[in-house]
């Protein structure tokens, strides 16, 4: 049996070799992980052996090789493997060149350590056990030899685990629960990259071997790419922290992509580039069927002048042509259709997942997707719905109309609290809608738990009292977390609250100090928590009191009637920040891409972005929109509504208007 390894120590390549009968299928990468004397192993001329032959890349491998081998024979070491049960020691030759064969001999060792390989918990590579050699430099110790003899003295030094492929699958449960959880953790990625605009969409693809066309989800987007090292981390399980403080990153457990890619499908391919570099990586539950550890493809290219070639830094030619061999058979892409989705970066950066082999649904997939009508209104745009469409469990809801449970684009609407990013659905734009802007009767109120600052925006929402529902939507690090849960009042009756949205960000209750976060790793929920429970007591009291004050006392009359916003916004298509319209602009006048200098707002990106001030906000009645529905009707207004000049009204009624009457809720009688 031939096989081809690439040697390395400390990271660093030294050379691509070829292997002649070795006793076990060994990796394409081994890493040294210390050089010994060779007096000081016993019977070491008794062990089996095999040979290492050098098939360097290139000038430096070649180098590289010599100065190995040179160092060995000055020496007299002999420097030492570990890789499973395995101990593999690489014998200093009798004649040293560039060119030169080693025999390695190796002992199996009994101690019932299954992967004795320490690795690095971000990348994957082997650690610095006993310091070593740099390679560039004529391999030099880092530490003394008496610490690599007594490393050798007890080896094994710790037990490893492998991963089975299986594993690939349990992480897919993470969202067994809701699917589109798994698709907010890579929009997630897209924010933290820093991307402008991201397109989700389903597309049809033929898989090569079954000749059948099958769905391929993809989502493309704009922001920063990753280099070799972050893609490493990216497919690693977990990984370490970084030490910089970013306040708007809401990936924090280095297990998103994998939870995410693997509920939705079996198999993805993901495409990335940065201004110096590209990147493929292959994360396959059908390539790793029948293995016996995880194995994922990475290639990894660096720009030279204006071609993107092979980075030998990273990997060996021979390497990268295993790998890419590998996702050529396993995938439905081929070579042309790499370089064809390569093209769509152009210059720029970004990064791509097309993911296969979806998540099914009995004899169909979990997911159903419509283009939409090309010119149609916005109740004929392209979407993602879960096939079941069920509406999520929550403590005190009986409504089922909740669209952003089962519709992709429901949810995508109001995902983010301060939404920037331009999202696309079936190539179709999603129309941002944060909460807190489309809400009347609004209050800002504001408290300490456990001496940390919150704020609370509440108010009522029409839409939401026609569908029944209510409750709170928590936010961390501006992202939607949990969405409509009833505090209060609202838990024992589905009448309480009814059409009151509540809005809060919990980013400095739920971040500890120390690093520690209260928050589920599938961003779906929050740990059950001192900080937690502090917090719904006090949103429970916060909602209690808006409830009581705002719509206990309320006097209607039986007519129609409908509450608008405070205030209607728009969103700059280029800035991203919203704006707050005039109470006499008809906002079915903005045209579909509207920016700042465009009336009414006739301003600057660079203007600081509209804010709602603390307390409750009052308009002018006398709004295009609503206004229209007023003529020809009688002007009723409702009486008692919060604290209202009297030039400012809060409800408008009309003779034909199809809204359904706000009904008393809680107490009070009808008055005529």
């Amino acid at each position: 049996m031939v096989m081809f390894l690439v040697l390395k120590k400390d990271k660093k390549m030294i050379c691509t070799t070829r292997c002649l009968d070795p006793p076990i299928d060994l990796p394409q990468e081994l890493s040294l992980t210390c050089e010994i004397s060779k007096n000081k192993i016993h019977s070491l001329s008794e062990f089996p052996q095999f040979s290492l032959t050098p098939v360097p890349n290139n000038l430096h491998e070649m180098s590289e090789w010599g100065n190995f081998l040179n160092y060995l024979c000055k020496k007299d070491k002999v420097a030492l493997i570990n890789f499973e049960q395995y101990q593999f020691y690489i014998l200093p030759p009798a004649l040293v060149s560039t060119s030169s064969s080693v025999n390695v001999a190796y002992n199996i060792d009994n101690t019932g350590s299954v992967d004795t390989r320490p690795r690095d918990s971000e990348s994957g590579s082997q650690l610095e056990e006993c310091g070593g050699p740099n390679t560039a430099e004529g391999l030099k110790f880092s530490r003394a030899e008496e610490t690599c003899n007594e490393y050798q003295s007890r080896v094994p030094l710790k037990n490893f685990i492998r991963a089975d492929p299986s594993y690939l699958k349990t992480l897919g449960q993470a969202h067994s629960g809701w699917i589109f959880g798994a698709i907010a953790e890579l929009v997630d990625n897209s924010k933290d990259a820093k991307a402008t605009k991201m397109d989700i969409f389903v597309d049809i693809i033929q898989l090569k071997k079954s000749r059948k066309d099958v769905p391929m989800l993809c989502l493309i987007d704009d922001g920063q790419g990753m280099n070799h090292d972050e893609v490493m981390k990216m497919v690693s399980f977990g990984h370490k922290q970084s030490h910089k403080v970013d306040t708007d990153r809401i990936g924090k457990f280095g297990v998103g992509f994998k939870t995410g890619a693997m509920r939705l499908g079996r198999d993805v391919l993901v495409l990335t580039q940065t201004t110096t570099s590209r990147s493929l990586a292959f994360l396959s539950q059908s390539l790793n069927e029948g293995k016996d550890n995880i194995e994922i493809p990475i290639v990894s290219y660096c720009r030279q002048g204006q071609l993107m070639e092979i980075d030998l830094s990273m990997q060996s030619e021979a390497l990268a042509k295993y790998n890419l061999k590998a996702i050529k058979d396993f995938s439905p892409f081929n070579k042309y259709l790499i370089g064809e989705k390569a093209a769509l970066f152009g210059t720029g950066t970004g990064t791509q997942i097309y993911i296969w082999n979806l998540d099914e649904w009995g004899s169909k997939y979990c997911l159903e997707w419509h283009d939409g009508l090309k010119g149609g209104s916005s109740f004929h745009q392209g979407d993602i719905l879960i096939r079941s469409k069920r509406t999520r469990s929550r403590p005190g809801q009986i409504s089922q109309k909740v669209p952003l449970d089962y519709s992709l684009r429901a949810y995508l609407e109001i995902i983010f609290l301060v939404p920037r990013m331009k999202i696309s659905v079936q190539r179709t734009l999603v129309k941002s809608r944060p909460l807190s802007k489309f809400l009347t009767q609004t209050i800002v109120e504001t408290g300490d738990i456990l001496r940390r600052p919150v704020e609370l925006i509440l108010g009522f929402s029409q839409l939401e009292w026609e569908r029944a529902n209510c409750g709170m939507f928590l936010y961390w690090h501006g992202r939607l977390i949990e969405a409509y849960k009833r505090v209060g009042g609202m838990t024992h009756s589905a009448d309480v609250g009814r059409g009151v949205i509540g809005v809060v960000d919990v980013t400095n209750l739920m971040d500890d100090e120390d690093g520690r976060v209260w928050v589920h790793n599938n961003k779906q929920g929050f740990q059950d928590s001192e900080q937690y429970a502090c917090l719904e007591q006090w949103l429970s009291r916060k909602v209690d009191e808006y409830w009581d004050n705002n719509f206990d006392a309320l006097e209607l009359n039986k007519d129609n009637c409908v509450f608008k916003p405070d205030h209607e916004w728009v969103q700059c298509d280029k800035c991203r920040k919203w704006r707050i319209l005039p109470t006499d602009f008809d906002s079915r006048k903005l045209p579909l891409e509207w920016f700042c200098y465009m009336k009414p707002f006739k301003g600057h990106c660079s203007d600081s972005e509209q804010k709602m001030a603390p307390g409750i906000v009052n308009v002018s009645t006398k709004r295009s929109g609503y206004a229209c529905l007023l003529k020809d009707s009688n002007d009723k207004k409702v009486e008692g509504v919060g604290k209202t000049s009297g030039a400012d009204d809060k409800s408008i009624k009309y003779e034909d208007a199809k809204f359904p009457a706000l009904k008393r809720l809680r107490k009070g009688q009808w008055k005529q």
